[in-house]
């Protein structure tokens, strides 16, 4: 294009842009040449001639601008670039800087779409069937505090059999949360009234005869980003601490209709980072000189401490694994798009997941079996189906291991390889190629930052506790800075990824790992795969441990002698197999027979 067609069209374009507001267009004296006439009709639109708007961009705004996004120009590129910038991209943003504005919702999600299943595969398994393990619970405990500590699957048979009611048992949780959660701070509303009405009510249904299945009468906890109508929902955050929605999430819909009782919204890091809320930091129920990690720290804290029968936690890259770990709970995070997140916080469109943290592994699946399914709500849900039959023996599945991660793996993750191999699995060596995984991450800081925009340009996200260079309103700033470009290069990363993960889970069934090993946590989650969490043993460590990034203003304390906690491992499966993943842990659990150990102090 020649340059007096240029010159003719950003004329033309400022001419016919005048009376738009200050900065809407250069003048006959900035341009030096006099407005042209009109475009023909029918001429075609050009890049680059936009009315000029936003402030002047010089060449040396690009020259320090380059060393956020690490590129090099000449010096008469950044000139050529800062010479139209007004007129070529400042345009781009009048979504959100003006005069046309659109006020983007909550809850519109993005146009693209995840799919964890590359073309051609196909969800596995296809046969869709449930068949627990039928095992004999015992009579009664006498004591309330073993009832309290009781797994899901033992309570569920109690109350069916109307050996427990579900009033009493929710009388016991209510009353445990108001004795232990001063020490623990995972709670954030108790749902008293309706916890007690819905108790009822079970109690009543089961009596007629109308039995809805292994969570009716059972009382579960909610992270606190799941919609509760009626009932504030605060995503832990101080901007967000009296909202109250108008209508349930469709997991808490399901629940309700399943016949669970809601008796608490459980606390969460703040927008789902890590374990520190508007009310304090989450203590682990172990060792309470410590955080109980993030973000669904409430969840594993609450069930760890037996003050609810399970939780609903959720994932974006790590939030169920990490508290799980940390509490010795059991938790579930289920295959991208199993579960519908209609009704929950979005953090990150093509990365969030909930799912089921619990005392036992048959108790994630059983409350999988009732939350999992698709919902026209959340575009990315899929349907799928659940194939989990507990009395299935293990023998002859492949679990694949990465012996070059044995300098972090502890004799905790070990033994539980060798058990494994004990219970006739073949134990297969794996490896993925060395990339840099956490380059991934630009597209959960860039698609967190979209999410919280309005917070951020705000500011009211300053209003958060955590104001840390890794916390939140720290990364929603600078993620504004992020190439567009890297964007799309990181999710053509991600697919590479994907393909990677595919060719290894054609050599075997499923994956065991260390919990919090930062690649596997990065890479499951960014593809979307199941894992579960599991107690498998205990360490003894010197120091507490925190997801925060160290602080010389806030030491974490130091323990002599070393502190006992319990240490759990972690199985990956293929995607939407998570009644493989059950049938494994389910063996694995009875082998190591450690979930049982309760964490003192609290009887």
């Amino acid at each position: 294009m020649s340059r007096s067609r240029r010159e003719f069209l950003v004329s033309s374009a400022a001419l016919l842009g005048a009376g738009a507001g200050a900065g809407s267009g250069p003048s006959q004296a900035a341009t030096g040449h006099p407005p042209a006439a009109k475009p023909p009709s029918g001429s075609p639109p050009v890049f680059g001639t936009a009315p000029g708007v936003g402030p002047e961009v010089t060449a040396a705004a690009f020259g320090e601008a380059e060393k956020l996004v690490q590129v090099r120009m000449t010096p008469g590129e950044r000139s050529e670039a800062a010479s139209n910038w007004r007129n070529s991209m400042a345009p781009l943003y009048e979504r959100r800087t003006g005069p046309r504005k659109i006020d983007l919702k909550a809850d519109l999600a993005p146009y693209s779409q995840c799919n964890p299943l590359l073309p051609g595969g196909n969800p596995t398994p296809r046969r869709d069937e449930f068949v627990g393990s039928g095992r004999d619970p015992g009579p009664l405990p006498a004591g309330e505090d073993d009832i309290a500590f009781a797994p899901l699957w033992k309570l569920s048979r109690w109350v069916q059999s109307r050996q427990l009611r579900s009033e009493r048992l929710t009388g016991i949780y209510l009353q445990r949360m108001e004795t232990f959660d001063p020490r623990l701070k995972c709670v954030i509303t108790v749902t008293r009234d309706l916890a007690l009405a819905q108790a009822r009510r079970a109690d009543q249904e089961i009596a007629a005869g109308r039995y809805r299945g292994p969570l009716h009468g059972i009382p579960w906890g909610a992270k606190d980003l799941l919609d509760t109508a009626g009932i504030r929902t605060t995503y832990g955050a101080e901007p967000f601490k009296d909202r109250v929605p108008a209508d349930d999430a469709v997991v808490v819909q399901r629940l309700r209709e399943a016949g669970a009782v809601l008796v608490a919204k459980l606390s969460m890091g703040a927008l789902a980072l890590n374990d520190v809320w508007f009310g304090g930091q989450t203590k682990n129920p172990w060792l309470l000189e410590e955080g109980s990690g993030g973000s669904s720290a409430g969840p594993a804290a609450a069930t760890a401490a037996g003050l609810v029968g399970f939780a609903i936690g959720s994932e974006t890259e790590g939030s169920i694994v990490d508290p799980s770990d940390r509490c010795g709970v059991c938790g579930l995070r289920p295959t991208f798009g199993r579960v519908p997140r209609t009704g929950a916080m979005t953090l990150c469109w093509s990365l969030d997941k909930l799912g089921p943290i619990a005392r036992s592994v048959e108790d994630t699946l059983l409350v999988l079996r009732a939350i999992s399914g698709p919902d026209a709500g959340d575009l990315s849900s899929v349907p799928s189906v659940l194939d989990f039959d507990a009395r299935t023996g293990v023998r002859g599945l492949r679990v694949g291991y990465f012996p070059h991660w044995e300098r972090e793996a502890t004799d905790v993750d070990r033994h539980a390889l060798q058990q494994l191999r004990s219970l006739g699995l073949e134990a297969v060596q794996v490896r993925l190629p060395d990339w840099p995984y956490d380059s991934l991450n630009t597209i959960l800081f860039a698609e967190s930052a979209a999410a919280f925009e309005k917070l951020t340009l705000s500011g009211k996200v300053d209003q958060l506790r955590m104001q840390t260079p890794d916390a939140w309103p720290n990364t929603f700033r600078q993620s504004r800075f992020l190439s567009a470009v890297d964007f799309v290069q990181a999710d053509r990363f991600r697919r590479l990824v994907a393909e990677e993960m595919g060719k290894l889970f054609a050599k075997v069934d499923l994956l065991l790992v260390p919990s919090l090993r930062d690649e596997m946590l990065t890479i499951g989650n960014f593809t979307g795969y199941p894992s579960l969490t599991l107690r498998a043993g205990f360490i003894h460590i010197t120091q507490a441990r925190s997801d925060w990034a160290p602080d010389p203003r806030r030491p974490l304390p130091h323990f002599d002698p070393p502190r006992r906690v319990p240490h759990s491992v972690t199985l990956v499966g293929r995607l939407f197999d998570e009644g493989t993943l059950g049938r494994v842990g389910l063996a694995l659990e009875r082998a190591l027979a450690v979930e049982a150990e309760r964490p003192p102090g609290f009887a």
